[in-house]
């Protein structure tokens, strides 16, 4: 029995999911919760009409977190270290301090989510069953090792799956949704560039930024490597394992988006339900057009995605206000020795379960997170990709150019995006 225990751990460890790394969970992240409740609302209000913006948004959505992750692994260093090195301290502060209350406030919004879909599925308390979801994240990420850790969370991208299984379920006129992909059929007013920018800004995401870059410093120090700066022996074989990582996990991510625009799209709009507020209405909404069956999926996913979400947001704030305040920081060490950026993760999840006890809307915490980054985001890319080209950054290692390329077209892409967020308010 031990024999075949041990045959079947190796056998997980053998397998091309766990060789994977980093661009994987933070492609997954990327469709938490309130991503879905997004991705969800724009099925329901415009059908097939915005699927057009997830194949638009998914050259962006590599080109800036490659760059990132590249950041990480060439220098050694997290994004807020190279930024505290080479920028003024009130633009890291600034930037900091804003990804600490934005992502706060959108986790308040997924465990929120969370436990409303767990109270749909199971009967408890909304309430108790998000505090349950939250404690486990933290429990996870303080108490187990971050080679096993990291494991959890790769397994956990396959709940994605279930809104791939929710297409066999709904009847999709194909023809229909691939031509709207392409040729979409939308008025233009508020309410579509709302949504456009919407999508953008829950697929390009600040937080992402921060957990890819040291995701790769984490793994490197784990596996006992040097920077790629000081050490351009494994260049090339890490550099071309990044771009495949990223590459894939960007894909993964942005086809279950298009799954679940889709799917939305096929049952709700058909049906006249336009507004989807919550993830709990998502779900209600799916039961009585597409089944019991559809309904248990679209709740799979979300609870699955949200275990994966919700440490990806602390431990970013956690790995940028640690390389801020110069404290130990990662994963793979214990309370003891990083007692401040676990002490980080706590407060960020325990405040964001404070909020959801205290009623606040879901949706409230969404928009003020989407505010949050809106100011972030633009500022924050322009110092990414000018950290990217300097050569005291990067060594011989520059970007090429196809990347440099997809970074400024996604700087440029966010820049239109949250122009248009801040006209719409």
């Amino acid at each position: 029995m031990q024999s075949r225990f041990k045959a079947f751990i190796i056998r997980i460890k053998e397998h091309p999911l766990a060789k994977l790394g980093p661009g994987l969970v933070t492609g997954v992240a990327d469709d938490d919760p309130s991503g879905i409740v997004t991705y969800s609302q724009a099925g329901a209000q415009f059908g097939f009409n915005m699927l057009w913006t997830i194949p638009l948004t998914f050259p962006l959505m590599v080109g800036i977190q490659m760059v990132c992750a590249r950041l990480g692994r060439v220098t050694g260093k997290g994004l807020a270290a190279n930024i505290k090195t080479h920028f003024p301290p009130v633009i890291l502060w600034l930037v900091v301090g804003l990804l600490v209350i934005a992502n706060t406030l959108n986790i308040a919004a997924d465990v929120a989510a969370m436990g409303e879909v767990a109270e749909l599925v199971l009967g408890f308390n909304r309430h108790i069953m998000a505090a349950a979801f939250a404690f486990l994240t933290i429990f996870l990420q303080v108490f187990i090792p971050y080679h096993r850790y990291v494991m959890y969370l790769k397994w956990l991208t396959l709940s994605l799956i279930s809104y791939a299984l929710i297409l066999f379920i709904v009847h999709i006129d194909w023809s229909e949704a691939l031509r709207k992909t392409i040729f979409p059929e939308f008025e233009w007013n508020a309410g579509a560039a709302a949504m456009i920018v919407g999508i953008f800004g829950t697929t390009i995401s600040p937080y992402l930024f921060f957990w890819q870059a040291s995701q790769e410093v984490e793994d490197m120090n784990r596996s006992g490597g040097e920077p790629l700066v000081s050490d351009t022996s494994t260049a090339e074989s890490e550099l071309k394992r990044i771009s495949w990582d990223t590459w894939s996990g960007m894909l993964y991510s942005n086809v279950s988006a298009y799954f679940i625009v889709l799917a939305t799209g096929a049952t709700l709009f058909a049906a006249g339900v336009h507004d989807i507020q919550t993830a709990a209405q998502a779900a209600m909404a799916l039961r009585p057009l597409a089944g019991d069956f559809a309904f248990e999926l679209f709740a799979i996913g979300m609870l699955g995605v949200g275990l994966i979400g919700i440490p990806v947001l602390a431990g970013s704030a956690s790995y940028a206000l640690s390389e801020l305040m110069g404290w130990s920081w990662g994963l793979e060490k214990t309370w003891r020795e990083a007692p401040g950026f676990y002490l980080t993760i706590f407060l960020c999840v325990g405040a964001a379960i404070f909020l959801q006890y205290l009623s606040i809307s879901p949706m409230k915490a969404l928009v003020w997170s989407a505010i949050t980054n809106g100011i972030i985001a633009v500022p924050l890319m322009l110092v990414i990709m000018i950290l990217s080209a300097n050569k005291k950054v990067m060594g011989v290692l520059s970007l090429p150019w196809h990347i440099s390329f997809l970074g400024w077209l996604a700087t440029l892409a966010m820049l239109l995006a949250v122009t248009l967020m801040f006209l719409q308010f």
